[in-house]
């Protein structure tokens, strides 16, 4: 999968433990080094899914926040 094809979870009106649990989902589906976007809203969603990734050995590579400054975009690398 390129980069231009990276798989896009969108969150944003999940809570927790939910956010974690469908994001862990859709990282399952991918392959080693596959890229996932993950669209989440709230800072605790945002320190609870990027830490728990962190745990699991995944890469948040880049954290942006929207224009909402509630929602935000993870990029995440599978390892």
């Amino acid at each position: 999968m390129s980069d231009i094809e990276m798989a896009v979870l969108d969150i944003t009106h999940e809570v927790c433990p939910m956010t974690f649990v469908r994001t862990r989902l859709a990282l399952d589906r991918l392959s080693t080094g596959e890229k996932l976007i993950v669209r989440l809203r709230g800072a605790t969603p945002l320190d609870n899914v990027s830490r728990s990734l962190g745990l699991l050995g995944h890469v948040v590579e880049e954290i942006q926040t929207e224009t909402d400054g509630m929602t935000h975009r993870l990029v995440v690398l599978k390892s």
